[in-house]
């Protein structure tokens, strides 16, 4: 979860994934679709808005990724 450089507001980002962009896409789709929010992939990774912590590690640990913190 990150606060700074984006005029307060929170968003959740996925790191150390695969860095195939055809995945972060189809990853990025199904979390935005779980989570019920909007975001964006990155060159590293994923970006959700707001504290979804929660949400994304189930949905993580359903596709058999481990998740740190």
């Amino acid at each position: 979860m990150e606060k700074k450089g984006r005029g307060g507001k929170t968003v959740t980002v996925v790191y150390g994934l695969p860095q195939n962009a055809e995945f972060l896409k189809e990853l990025a789709q199904e979390l935005k679709r779980a989570c019920g929010t909007g975001g964006t992939t990155t060159e590293d990774g994923v970006e959700l808005q707001g504290d979804l912590r929660d949400r994304v590690r189930e949905v993580l640990a359903k596709r058999g990724y481990a998740v740190k913190g």
